[in-house]
């Protein structure tokens, strides 16, 4: 246990200011401070009120995770970020404060991405990653189909959204409802007391001679709000708990489907389901449901490691350690945009020569 890397990892690409502590493939401590209270007016995330809420989190949470964790700074083996992607200037608090104590600490940066990170955390849930493993991420930015034959350099897409993201399509059919903001677990609170069959809503990309990996919400969205409207014209009741439960089931039937299907193309007996969206009831039953049909073993973390968080960056960043992955300059900067093709940003030889032993106190 003492020779395992002990990492600690900071998550700012959104609204979540996520601090992690992680020894190999153990949780020490995940201390989040959300700003999402302060975006809920606003129906939707705001990049410059993120921001802020990350500068004035970050030193606080730090100290917060250190003290759960039980360590202290100068006993850690390196500090990991996420550098992208996400909101550019968010990621920007995120890499600064890591560069920061990295340096003062004198110990190794790593610049990892957001999206690898999700699939590593499953590691701190049950163990080690099969290698190839398929991943679904499904969250408010992203609905993504990855493989992973290994999670520190080898991530290739095999399919993605062509619009709207599943978490996005989930925040603007709870603001046409008016149930507020965020929208993923209010939809899945109602869906559970609605009938998923209710209303025949259209399955988006599913045709013979459509992309058999990308996923496409936005008709789904706007089918689903002109359905509302039609019934408020009309001056009827909108039936609100079956409108959620038959929009619930379109995009949980679509996302579990694909995903099974590339698992089966590619000869992969691992399904591993991350992001924000993986928090969802009614995904997690039909994707257990179909992986046992297929024959596919389904790794799904805690709702709480499914959302943005600092254990999954520390998880990524403590994989790199083991398995000698090149640190990251100090040049390292964030990538709203950073491709997930790479895993973590490296470096050069000379990384460090510029590092002091300890310059924290």
């Amino acid at each position: 246990m003492a020779d395992e890397p002990l990492v600690l990892g900071i998550e700012t690409s959104c609204d979540e200011t996520g601090v992690g502590v992680v020894r190999g493939s153990t949780l020490l401590a995940d201390a989040i401070a959300s700003s999402v209270d302060e975006h809920a007016r606003f129906g939707g995330v705001v990049p410059e009120v993120a921001s802020r809420a990350h500068l004035e989190a970050m030193v606080p949470t730090i100290e917060r995770a250190l003290k759960e964790a039980g360590v202290g700074a100068k006993d850690l083996d390196g500090i990991a970020v996420t550098a992208g992607p996400g909101l550019a200037g968010a990621l920007l608090v995120g890499v600064s404060a890591a560069k920061a104590y990295a340096y003062a600490l004198g110990k190794p940066l790593y610049g990892v991405n957001h999206l690898a990170s999700h699939i590593c955390v499953d590691q701190l849930e049950h163990g080690a990653l099969p290698e190839p493993t398929m991943a679904l991420l499904v969250s408010g930015g992203h609905s993504s189909l990855l493989l992973s034959t290994d999670i520190t350099s080898d991530v290739r897409p095999m399919g993605a959204t062509i619009d709207d993201a599943a978490g996005e399509a989930f925040d603007k059919i709870a603001r046409v409802l008016n149930l507020g903001f965020p929208g993923g677990p209010v939809i899945d609170r109602y869906a559970k007391e609605g009938d998923p069959s209710a209303i025949a809503f259209p399955r988006g990309l599913t045709g013979p001679r459509d992309p058999a990996y990308d996923f496409s919400f936005s008709g789904l969205k706007t089918a689903v709000a002109r359905w509302i409207e039609a019934k408020r014209a009309a001056g009827e009741d909108v039936p609100v708990r079956d409108v959620a439960a038959s929009f619930q089931e379109a995009v949980v039937d679509v996302l579990t489907r694909k995903a099974v299907r590339a698992c089966k193309d590619e000869g992969v007996d691992h399904l591993m389901i991350g992001g924000g969206v993986a928090a969802n009831s009614r995904l997690r039953v039909l994707a257990q449901e179909r992986c046992e049909a297929a024959g596919i073993r389904l790794r799904v973390p805690r709702p709480k490691l499914c959302t943005d968080n600092g254990a999954m960056v520390a998880a990524l960043g403590a994989e790199m350690v083991a398995r000698g992955r090149a640190a990251s300059s100090w040049d390292l900067s964030a990538d709203s945009s950073l491709p997930v093709t790479d895993p973590h940003v490296p470096g050069h030889e000379h990384v460090h020569e510029v590092s002091k032993d300890n310059l924290y106190s």
